[in-house]
């Protein structure tokens, strides 16, 4: 009998309740979003419940295979970083058991779901997206709810524009202005009160008006008239009902309009519109292509020689390739003509390319919008199991658990991830890139970071530890050490204070002379021309600790002290710069030449400040030698 181990089992019952709960947080997100983006055909329209039931349930199901991958991230994310955060994963490693085979049942179940995601999205997915966009459009054109704004205009109602400067409570409209502009002629019509209401079938709207006046003009067509001369009517009423088409009934387009979107087919459909749509523009292809060629070039390029004879003397001549000569010796009326016929013929040349490249670029474009539909279905399923093999070993590394630390690290790499695929796709979409090229990128950034942080997380490196991550920074820019000395207890021989006074005398005016060649900032180019080895700045700092080390075995704490005050100076190692070839490639590769540049003037900048303390100290540390006059030989 099958029996599933206990380590396996406390896995999986950590996992899949984590599971459950993030994926619904995840899938009330993106439904939110997605909701927001089309607030705007939802609201104010006055439609029933169970259509916006229809579309919630709709719009889950398109955005599930997104918000599944972020789901796995999160869950498998959390619970490797508890069992790390409360030793569970320690406990299990001195035990002998890898992280793998620790992972083994989640790699297993999350296999099987990336799987269900692939079945879910290539045969549930296209039905529900095709549903949910025909609910979409039908919102999209279906006539607002009817509500008359106070003191301002309303424009929703086709060819009517009208103004109510007051309401009451029982709906009796104040002081109502309409704006009839449904027919040729403009009608302005003014009342004091009036009443609105729909008709029982609810596609007109009857407006029933007291006490007011229509204005109308009305333009004098018959033959025999001015045709500058306008009538104008004026008509007063007391009772007056104007019948407006409005029809706030909701209906449903025809679903068939988006069977033929790439988003509402499966692989085999989309496969086989691919076969039969490039089957066509190759025919298409073949078929214009003689067409254009004896329309355009042999037409074109064909010399007529049948000009009009022209009376003309023997003596004159006239080239026959110069065409300007002899079209200026036509009569104007010839020329004219000649100029008709070739506009009419470009014209007839540009406009039937124009269309078949305007037909040959919907149909590319059809193409390419099916080929990228079709990698989605495989790009979306795997992102599930390889967000599993980033979430998972970064929560061993981490050891963090709960709702902090992971759902930033979650929503930082879905946000990275989803930025690279709209990038992608993007670039599929705009021809820029092969579609397998735009599509697969994400997949292969999850990937490749999958396999680090697995490898990184097996071999237990610490990679989001953010001491040592402060300590590489450090070391990029220079390390602030500081020097702690303590006087020695015992001292067998105490330093030769006039030779390191000797010494740093000497030392302060080399390093004097060093500092004015390199206070000056060099231009970009002058930069690159230098020497990058520091052998002479090592140098100097090598004799420094020779009279620090040195004076250690003073006597004296206050010559200990100032030791102290010494900075730690850590020259940059660039010395692979002097390599014509390195050089030159950083010099022209602007980005790459731009950042070393900035950095070396940084830290050379901190070197100079550096010695000037140095310089400072020494100085000191010399005043105090002579006063302490403990050697007669002392200057």
């Amino acid at each position: 009998m099958f029996r599933i181990k206990r380590l396996y089992s406390f896995v999986l019952g950590t996992f899949f309740p984590l599971l459950l709960a993030t994926f619904s947080v995840c899938l009330f997100i993106f439904l939110m979003q997605f909701l927001w983006k089309y607030v705007d055909y939802m609201v104010g329209k006055g439609v029933e419940f169970k259509v916006l039931g229809e579309l919630f349930f709709y719009a889950s199901i398109y955005v599930f295979p997104l918000a599944l991958p972020v789901a796995i991230l999160l869950a498998s994310l959390m619970t490797f970083g508890s069992f790390g955060e409360h030793m569970e994963l320690l406990a299990m490693k001195s035990s002998g058991i890898s992280l793998l085979r620790i992972m083994k049942p989640l790699i297993i179940v999350v296999f099987f779901i990336s799987g269900i995601a692939f079945i879910f999205q290539n045969n549930v997915s296209p039905n529900a997206s095709a549903r949910l966009f025909t609910i979409v459009l039908s919102l999209k054109m279906k006539s607002p709810e009817l509500d008359i704004p106070i003191k301002s205009f309303f424009k929703e109602i086709p060819g009517f524009n009208i103004y109510v400067r007051h309401k009451s409570k029982n709906g009796l409209l104040k002081d109502v202005m309409i704006y009839d502009h449904s027919k040729d002629d403009a009608i302005v019509i003014w009342s004091d009160s009036g009443r609105m209401k729909m008709s029982d079938d609810k596609k007109y709207l009857i407006m029933t008006l007291y006490n007011g006046e229509l204005f109308q003009n009305m333009a004098m067509k018959r033959s025999g008239y001015n045709q500058s001369q306008y009538t104008f009517m004026r008509q007063s009423f007391k009772l007056r009902t104007i019948l407006m088409e409005f029809d706030s009934n909701f209906n449903m387009v025809d679903e068939s309009i988006m069977q033929n979107r790439d988003i509402s087919k499966n692989i085999p459909e989309l496969r086989s519109f691919v076969r039969t749509a490039s089957a066509e523009v190759d025919s298409i292809t073949q078929v214009i292509r003689p067409i254009l060629i004896s329309q355009v070039y042999t037409s074109t390029f064909k010399q007529d020689r049948s000009y009009p004879k022209i009376n003309q003397s023997p003596a004159d001549t006239i080239p026959v390739d110069d065409i300007d000569l002899l079209f200026k010796s036509l009569p104007v009326r010839e020329q004219i003509r000649l100029l008709e016929d070739a506009k009419l013929k470009t014209e007839r040349l540009t406009n039937d390319p124009n269309m078949w490249l305007y037909q040959q670029s919907n149909k590319q474009k059809d193409i390419r919008g099916h080929k990228i539909e079709f990698h989605r279905k495989f790009t979306y399923s795997l992102a599930c199991f390889l967000f599993f093999f980033i979430g998972a070993p970064l929560g061993a590394i981490i050891r963090k658990g709960g709702l902090g630390l992971p759902a930033v690290l979650s929503v930082f790499l879905f946000v990275v991830y989803y930025t690279i695929d709209v990038f992608g796709w993007k670039m599929a979409k705009q021809e820029i890139w092969h579609v397998w090229q735009g599509m697969w990128l994400s997949s292969s950034v999850l990937a490749s970071l999958g396999i680090f942080l697995t490898y990184k997380a097996v071999i237990d490196s610490v990679v989001m530890n953010f001491d040592a991550l402060g300590e590489n920074i450090l070391r990029i820019f220079g390390k602030r050490e500081i020097r702690k000395y303590t006087k020695k207890e015992i001292i067998m021989e105490l330093p030769n204070y006039p030779e390191a006074i000797c010494l740093m005398e000497n030392w302060n005016k080399d390093v004097n002379y060093y500092l004015e060649k390199k206070t000056k900032i060099p231009m970009y180019f002058s930069f690159w021309k230098q020497d990058f080895r520091t052998i002479y700045l090592h140098s100097k700092l090598d004799s420094m600790e020779q009279w620090v080390e040195d004076l250690l075995n003073s006597n004296e704490n206050l010559i200990i002290g100032k030791l102290m005050d010494y900075p730690v100076i850590a020259p940059y190692r660039l010395a692979f710069l002097n390599k014509p070839a390195v050089r030159w490639s950083c010099c022209i590769f602007l980005p790459a030449g731009l950042l070393i540049y900035i950095f070396c003037l940084v830290k050379q900048n901190q070197i100079n400040n550096d010695l000037q303390m140095t310089i400072k100290v020494n100085e000191e540390i010399t005043k105090e030698l002579r006063n302490l006059n403990l050697d007669k030989r002392l200057p």
